[in-house]
């Protein structure tokens, strides 16, 4: 999920210049500003053409928060949880929508080309008179939770490659393999053969899981003995300094080429972790009588799975589907971006459709397949051998890369206004130190709660909730408050909001009294 941000090179921390991440990646085209009404480039070919923004926009929402969903539907249940995505989506997509439409409203009426998030809202608050006085503060509250929302994100990128890495680590075994001998029709004793230490050592290298390239366990007579891992808040620490230098990429187009290839990883270890989920290897059908009746499946059958969860962990589920849904923030970039931008809200509704479907057959699927045992992730839940090792460390390459773009719009709203009051012989030096804090900062909150699927719910409950539910239906009201909205679209958006407010309240009240609890639990086996 990336985002963009109202962003300024010099100056104040909320000035009028607002580049994004998707401006570095996908630069604006030179030539003349488009009309105000009809959004229309003309005279020109320059700007993203229809596949390119369906790209960038599935790119913006596809990220951790779709490998959590099988979790998320746990919480809400079998059926509730898929019906739950389903009508969060219609939601998400509508409030996406308004936006575009008050940011076409207001800039014809301000007479500007363009407007970001954080000029819509604050042009939507100038709009109504007893407002108009504090409209910065609009601004500045978006930018805010724009803040906090990118932040979140690489804290869970922090937490996330820490448990994958580790996950992959800890799966090296020992084997210890046991034979059965037969001598002249008599059976002889059973006993074990102790390997010596250069082949033993080659069985490591060979064995990174089971049955080295096999995914299926073969438990007739294999011991295997998991070679200890370290904590995953010493991952992170591993993690911090190849992070740190990331950032310090002075421009991101540098890593355009790798930002490719990461989305092309990810999206093959995406297809892998769905093949694993509906198509098992034949070979795996004499381990489990419960397999599906064709033996081509690794969901179980009959499912005996919650219709309905817990309505204490349905907070959970919101926070984590918000979380995944919350790509509000590249939709007024690419829509600025396009060549022809009128042609924007079919590539919106084509791509979070695409989006959608993706988020509930996921989810169903990675929930009915390993059922009650999901992880926050559902990489933590593929088999140890090497082809979904693989998929593990692809994925893990391809959130590295994207740790870079996520964390541009936090630095370049925060660092400017500092490097702005210092004198330029130390802007270098003092614009590498205060990335390297915010990675800090960024890694010692994911220490800190080194959980992922509670960390995913609470961005999500906390930030996005805001950026995606509760701002776009207030911000309709605003910037048509002198048109006359109808009684029935009034109410529309405040129960939107008031869903998007609710679950904020909920999400973050559960997902902290979780964390908590889990931390207490975890001090309790300690000592």
């Amino acid at each position: 999920m990336m985002a963009s941000s109202d962003i300024d090179i010099r100056g104040s921390l909320f000035s009028d210049h607002h580049p994004s991440e998707m401006d570095a990646l996908c630069p604006s085209p030179p030539g003349p500003s488009r009309p105000q009404r009809h959004y229309e480039r003309t005279g020109e070919r320059t700007g993203t053409s229809f596949c390119q923004t369906l790209i960038h926009l599935l790119k913006g929402n596809i990220g951790t928060g779709l490998l959590g969903l099988p979790l998320a539907v746990k919480n809400a249940g079998l059926v509730l949880g898929p019906v739950s995505l389903l009508c969060m989506g219609i939601i998400a997509v509508h409030c996406m929508r308004l936006l575009v439409k008050c940011s076409h409203h207001l800039s014809e009426k301000m007479s500007r080309p363009s407007l970001t998030y954080g000029e819509a809202v604050q042009y939507g608050m100038e709009n109504v008179s007893w407002l108009r006085r504090h409209s910065r503060w609009g601004k500045q509250t978006v930018n805010l939770f724009l803040i906090i929302t990118q932040l979140g994100f690489c804290c869970v990128y922090f937490v996330f490659l820490s448990d994958n890495i580790k996950q992959v680590v800890g799966s090296w075994k020992f084997t210890h393999t046991t034979y059965q001998f037969r001598s002249y029709g008599r059976d002889v004793t059973r006993f074990s053969l102790l390997v010596s230490k250069t082949f033993c050592l080659y069985q490591v290298v060979e064995a990174a899981n089971a049955t080295t390239f096999s995914c299926h366990m073969n438990y007739t007579n294999q011991t295997q003995i998991l070679v200890p891992s370290f904590d995953s808040r010493l991952y992170m620490l591993c993690f911090l300094p190849a992070v740190i230098l990331l950032v310090f990429t002075p421009n991101l187009k540098y890593l355009a080429p790798l930002s490719l290839v990461a989305n092309l990883v990810m999206t093959a270890s995406l297809v892998l972790i769905y093949v694993y989920s509906l198509m098992a290897d034949s070979n795996t059908e004499y381990l489990s009588r419960s397999v599906s009746p064709n033996g081509k499946s690794n969901i179980t059958y009959p499912i005996d799975l919650p219709k309905v969860g817990r309505a204490k962990d349905y907070p959970l589920f919101f926070g984590t589907a918000i979380f995944a849904f919350e790509g509000i923030g590249v939709v007024l970039p690419l829509e600025n971006k396009m060549q022809r931008p009128q042609t924007f809200i079919p590539v919106l509704y084509l791509g979070m459709g695409i989006v959608t479907f993706l988020y509930i057959s996921l989810g169903t699927i990675g929930y009915m397949c390993f059922g009650e045992h999901i992880g926050g992730s559902i990489t933590l839940n593929l088999p140890n051998c090497w082809t979904y090792q693989a998929v593990k460390l692809l994925y893990c390459f391809g959130i590295f890369i994207t740790f870079a773009l996520q964390f541009y719009v936090p630095a370049e709203i925060l660092i400017p206004p500092v490097l702005a009051r210092v004198s330029q012989r130390w802007e270098r030096a003092v614009d590498l130190l205060l990335r390297t804090v915010l990675v800090i900062f960024t890694c010692a909150l994911a220490i800190l709660i080194p959980e992922l699927d509670l960390v995913i719910s609470l961005v999500g409950s906390v930030s996005s909730s805001f950026l995606a539910l509760i701002f776009p239906p207030i911000l309709q009201i605003l910037a048509f408050h002198t048109e006359g909205l109808s009684p029935l679209v009034t109410i529309k958006n405040i129960v939107i909001s008031l869903i998007g407010l609710v679950g904020f309240l909920t999400g973050t009240y559960v997902a902290i009294e979780q964390i908590v609890a889990r931390n207490g639990l975890k001090h309790e086996e300690t000592f």
